[in-house]
């Protein structure tokens, strides 16, 4: 956009993957015409419809999690939750202003954040 190079720039890009990879749909699917971007489309959908748009290769319909991250089968329980986290960071990434995107350390801890809360925290079970 004739601006100078940063780090914004990658954080931008990387939420834009987040949306990519967790709703299957790219910022140039023949859906986003007009007004409706990728980052539109995933923000509306938050926090409560993220199973909605999910890539269907995560099969919401069938499977349930409890607050562990455990299967426990049938429905999308809790499923959303956690989709609806990593679509959030990926919303918050590629905000239009580059000083409004998250910074990239508060990325990962959130990331592992969502992590801890689906599979636990790695660091207990070293001990």
């Amino acid at each position: 956009m004739g601006k100078e190079v940063s780090t914004f720039g990658d954080v931008y890009s990387y939420g834009v993957v987040l949306m990519e990879l967790f709703t299957g749909k790219r910022p140039t699917d023949s859906m986003f015409t007009g007004e409706l971007s990728l980052r539109d489309y995933v923000k509306a959908a938050l926090p409560d419809r993220a199973a909605e748009i999910a890539d269907p290769w995560f099969n919401f319909e069938n499977e349930a999690f409890d607050q562990n991250g455990q299967s426990s089968g049938g429905g999308t329980g809790n499923a959303g939750k956690w989709l609806g986290s990593v679509l959030g960071i990926g919303v918050a990434c590629s905000a239009d202003s580059p000083i409004e995107r998250m910074k990239i350390e508060d990325v990962l801890r959130e990331l592992h954040n969502v992590r801890n809360r689906l599979v636990g925290d790695h660091r207990r079970r070293r001990a």
